[in-house]
């Protein structure tokens, strides 16, 4: 029934200072956890050994990286430490990266910090820590979008250059092309040429026309999230113009 065991991975850490420093030996950490996977019913895997590797990121320990990616594929249903900052010394990577392990179904053990998800008081450890990453990701989402949210109301543009501007040192500059956008409105609002026709006349789809009679920025202004504010560009066309064009949208039922 041996194929019943489940089979644990073992990861030791130790930078060369700290070795050369405390003597805290990988050999140490390795055989204390050996001893640890066994009692608890585990058979060993495999051992993943960084040696002379800081704790500062992950992607610079391979040891470590291919641990996490045999977890991924499930290849053993735990994973053993000596102690925290073994695995990482930044709050911010222990985490996220805890939390992919459960989102696998790897259980995490601790030998020094006391964390086993094998039982109850270890489990909710687990979901304390990934509860931590879940708010990590949301300050990430909130910082993001703050700072959006921040540009878009100092006037900064969000989005590539519509037509008649170029985006030059993150501002919209008129390009040679600001006439022909007077001119399309213009046209739109004097005559009763249909949107295929000015998009072809154009070199534009009938999509692509719509998109820019409705462009906001062209008021010199700014759009996010559905709110408007004033950039910091200067506009290409007139308030009547703009206005017009959007009436004649709107009662054609071209406009939202």
């Amino acid at each position: 029934m041996e194929q019943n065991i489940p089979l644990a991975a073992i990861y030791v850490r130790v930078s060369t200072q700290e070795q050369a420093k405390i003597g805290f030996s990988l050999n140490a950490q390795q055989e204390a956890l050996e001893n640890y996977a066994k009692a608890l019913g585990y058979k060993i895997y495999r051992i993943y050994r960084d040696e002379g590797k800081s704790a500062k990121d992950i992607k610079h320990r391979p040891e470590m990286v291919e641990m996490l990616g045999d977890a991924e594929k499930r290849k053993f249903s735990a994973i053993f430490i000596y102690k925290l900052d073994r695995f990482s010394r930044s709050l911010k990577d222990l985490v996220l990266t805890v939390d992919k392990l459960k989102e696998w179904e790897i259980d995490f053990v601790s030998l020094q910090d006391k964390i086993e998800t094998a039982s109850a008081s270890g489990k909710l450890m687990f979901h304390i820590i990934s509860a931590f990453a879940e708010f990590e990701r949301n300050l990430i989402g909130d910082r993001t979008k703050f700072g959006m949210q921040r540009k878009a109301k100092e006037g900064g543009f969000i989005t590539r250059a519509p037509r008649g501007y170029s985006l030059i040192d993150k501002r919209l500059v008129p390009n040679e092309e600001k006439e022909n956008v007077v001119r399309i409105f213009q046209e739109f609002l004097d005559t009763e040429i249909s949107l295929t026709q000015l998009a072809k006349k154009n070199g534009m789809t009938t999509t692509g026309i719509k998109k820019l009679l409705l462009n906001s920025t062209y008021l010199g202004k700014v759009k996010f999230a559905s709110k408007e504010t004033e950039g910091n560009h200067p506009p290409l066309l007139s308030e009547r113009l703009f206005n017009g064009v959007q009436n004649k949208l709107r009662n054609k039922g071209w406009a939202v």
